[in-house]
């Protein structure tokens, strides 16, 4: 979880280099979008799916299939030259990475009642986050002695390495049956593939050995003989490998794919609606005018095949009923994840806003601003599980985001010289730690009021809650920004004064963190309700 964590901010400081090495100058940072965004669709897309699936197989398989799809993404994104391919790789990364969270916070109600899983809860809570602190600096650590590649190739040997411990140590669920011919045809797939991807000149050159790398049409180096070889031999091994064995075909059979397929539509459309849209301009880019409408009837199907199918996605009473036969404390889970997702994106994007327009014009200077806050939000996650064997979720989440509430409604009056000021790191640890207090809380009245057999589904879905949160705050808190701003902008008197127009500018960021700080308090009374037993540490 790490690793695939880090990994979702590792790009931070990689993606001008990415950019060259697929072509693409400093001027098209609008084609590079999908770099970010086809992570981002991978990693929330296929979540319930994933989530229902570790519900049905074992958790460990699942865990080392979605480790797999993350090495394969991770080797795909090393080798790509083309835009396609690098977001390709992208996506597998995404929903290889985003795979591992569910069925983890799963094995943790597995592996201990309800009453002890507080502190484990809260340390895969502290991985989790940690990532948004480990991934800028793997990084600039790689960047500073190789280039750009050498990120993904550390990833792949990372996970290879990962996935034989998993194997030694999970016990014989880990331990996939040796077989030959899957094996064999696996070994060829990745050779074709990097053959294909990597077209090395002595080889693609030559009057003879070149032929297989010819494209059929243009240049695309999946357009070739030796693309379609490699896509044979991709479904040859998937036919033969453990996901057409009999567990995983029984699996296949129970999982709502109909379901499964709407909501990756629904999650697909609302990504791409706010991805390509330009923050400066607007709010829903060219495509949301087609897209949104899609993400509707996308939501509308998947309602009625919830209500019509056998075995629907998500098991029918999860949200209304908990174990106990009281309510479910899943709805006021997902509504406080929502809102966290919020308040966190408010912050992680405009506290370096914030600091270009009032202390530095350096990028990196700007963003290292923001490691106070980053820091102490995975110690709050861990705080926040461990403090659960002494109070129950509603008080340690409650009172987590009413500071968090407080410390962003003191950051809604920043302006300039804030910053710099002494206060500014004790308000940003204690943000960020009131940020992190309600992750372990939530997952653990989430996990505490479902049946076993739907844990994986129901953390998917606390997981996702606070992506959407974190997507559609984005948006949504840019919007009424802007919308101050250029308001603020109208009202001056010399629209061409530089510092004026810089604090009008602080003005769109002040309405921001007065949004996030709403959301927390919102979040803080939802978090109320939610019912659990303290735990034990």
């Amino acid at each position: 979880m790490a690793l695939a964590s880090a990994d979702t901010y590792v790009v931070v400081l990689a993606l001008p280099d990415m950019m060259a090495g697929v072509g693409l100058g400093n001027d098209e940072l609008q084609r590079a979008t999908p770099i970010i965004s086809g992570f981002l669709l991978g990693y929330i897309a296929v979540l319930p799916l994933i989530g229902r699936l570790s519900d049905l197989v074992s958790r460990q398989r699942i865990l080392l299939f979605c480790l797999s799809l993350f090495v394969v993404g991770s080797a795909v994104t090393a080798v790509s030259v083309e835009l396609p391919v690098l977001v390709g790789g992208r996506v597998l990364q995404g929903i290889g990475g985003g795979g591992l969270v569910p069925a983890t916070l799963a094995l943790v109600a597995d592996l201990w009642p309800p009453e002890r899983r507080g502190t484990p809860l809260g340390v895969v809570g502290a991985v989790q986050e940690l990532g948004s602190v480990l991934g800028p600096l793997l990084g600039a650590a790689v960047l500073a002695v190789a280039d750009w590649r050498a990120i993904f190739w550390l990833n792949v040997v990372l996970g290879i390495v990962i996935a034989g411990v998993m194997v030694l140590t999970g016990g014989r669920e880990a331990r996939p049956q040796p077989r030959v011919v899957p094996t064999v045809l696996a070994l060829a797939t990745i050779g074709s593939g990097l053959l294909t991807l990597v077209a090395p000149a002595s080889l693609a050159d030559d009057v003879t050995l070149g032929i297989p790398f010819v494209p059929f049409i243009g240049t695309d180096r999946l357009a070739t003989p030796m693309g379609v070889l490699t896509v044979v031999l991709l479904l040859a091994t998937l036919a033969t490998s453990p996901l057409s064995s009999g567990s995983f075909l029984a699996a296949w059979r129970r999982v709502d794919l109909v379901g499964a397929f709407c909501i990756a539509v629904a999650l697909g459309s609302l990504v791409l609606t706010f991805a390509s849209a330009d923050p400066e301009r607007e709010v829903v880019g060219p495509w949301g005018w087609a897209l949104v409408p899609l993400g509707l009837v996308a939501v509308a199907a998947y309602l009625w095949r919830h209500f019509t199918a056998r075995d629907p996605l998500v098991p029918r009473g999860v949200m209304a009923v908990g174990t106990t036969g009281r309510r479910s404390m899943v709805p006021p889970s997902l509504l406080v994840s929502v809102l966290v997702g919020v308040a966190l994106v408010g912050i992680v994007v405009d506290i370096p806003v914030l600091a270009r327009l009032t202390m530095t014009d350096s990028q990196t200077v700007a963003a290292l601003v923001l490691v106070r806050f980053l820091v102490a939000v995975p110690v709050g996650a861990f705080l926040g599980g461990w403090l659960l064997h002494r109070f129950g979720p509603a008080v340690v989440a409650s009172a987590g985001l009413a500071l968090a509430a407080a410390g962003l409604l003191v950051m809604s009056g920043w302006g300039q010289g804030s910053l710099q000021s002494w206060s500014a790191t004790p308000v940003l640890v204690l943000v960020g730690l009131g940020l992190g207090l309600p992750i372990a809380p939530v997952n653990a009245a989430a996990l505490a009021s479902t049946r076993d057999d739907a844990h994986g589904v129901v953390s998917s879905l606390v997981v996702l809650a606070r992506m959407v949160g974190m997507v559609v705050g984005l948006g949504l808190l840019t919007a009424i920004g802007l919308y101050r701003y250029y308001r603020t902008v109208a009202a001056l008197p010399d629209q061409s004064d530089t510092a004026a127009l810089a604090m009008a500018g602080v003005v769109q960021v002040q309405t921001v963190f007065m949004g996030g700080a709403l959301a927390a308090f919102i979040a803080a009374a939802i978090a109320v309700a939610l019912r659990g037993s303290r735990t034990r540490a």
